[in-house]
C-alpha cells in the first residue's frame, strides 16, 4: 500500500480525511488546538482527530467563567459512548467565555471542531511561555501525520 501524502488546501491540510488548519497551535498528544485572538485571549477546542477518536460526543462539562486554570489541567471533560476524558488547558489563565452551544449540544464538536464548536476562551497569564510547548505550521502537520499513522486514523464527522 502506497504512503498517502497530506493535501495542501490553502489554509488547511487534509490527511486521511483529517483537517489540520495551518493557523492554529496544537498539543498533538491531547488532540487539542489553540487560536490566539486579536484581543489577547485564546480559543481552544478539540481537533478533528480528537473528535474522530472520541466518537459521537454526548456530554460535556466546562469550567465556569472566572475559573483560573493551570496549564495541563482540565478546562473541560468530554464523554462519548466509548470514551471519557479531559480537555487540558494549553495555557495557564482564566476562563472568560464558555461556548454555550457546545454545552447544549456536545455533538456539535463532531460536526465543526475548528469553527463554531470551540469549547472555551481563556485569558492567558503568560502566553509566550505557554506557546513554546505547542506546535504550529509544518511541525504541527508532521506530528499530526505521525499521530494519525501511528493510530491508523481516518477522520469522519458524526452527524
Amino acid at each position: 500500500m502506497g504512503e498517502s501524502k497530506p493535501q495542501d488546501l490553502g489554509n488547511v491540510w487534509e490527511y486521511q480525511g483529517c483537517i489540520i488548519p495551518k493557523d492554529l497551535y496544537y498539543d498533538v498528544e491531547s488532540q487539542v488546538w489553540l487560536k490566539v485572538n486579536e484581543d489577547g485571549t485564546v480559543t481552544t477546542g478539540l481537533t478533528d482527530v480528537g473528535q474522530t477518536r472520541a466518537g459521537r460526543l454526548l456530554h460535556i462539562r466546562v469550567k465556569p467563567v472566572g475559573t483560573k486554570v493551570r496549564k495541563g489541567k482540565p478546562v473541560a471533560t468530554l464523554e462519548s459512548g466509548k470514551w471519557a476524558g479531559p480537555v487540558p488547558a494549553l495555557v495557564e489563565g482564566e476562563v472568560v467565555e464558555v461556548n454555550e452551544r457546545v454545552v447544549g449540544d456536545p455533538n456539535f464538536i463532531n460536526i465543526d471542531p475548528y469553527g463554531e464548536a470551540w469549547i472555551v476562551k481563556l485569558k492567558p497569564s503568560d502566553l509566550e511561555r505557554d506557546l513554546a510547548d505547542l506546535v504550529k505550521g509544518e511541525e504541527a502537520l508532521k506530528r499530526m501525520k505521525d499521530y494519525i499513522d501511528e493510530w491508523d486514523i481516518v477522520c469522519m464527522r458524526c452527524m
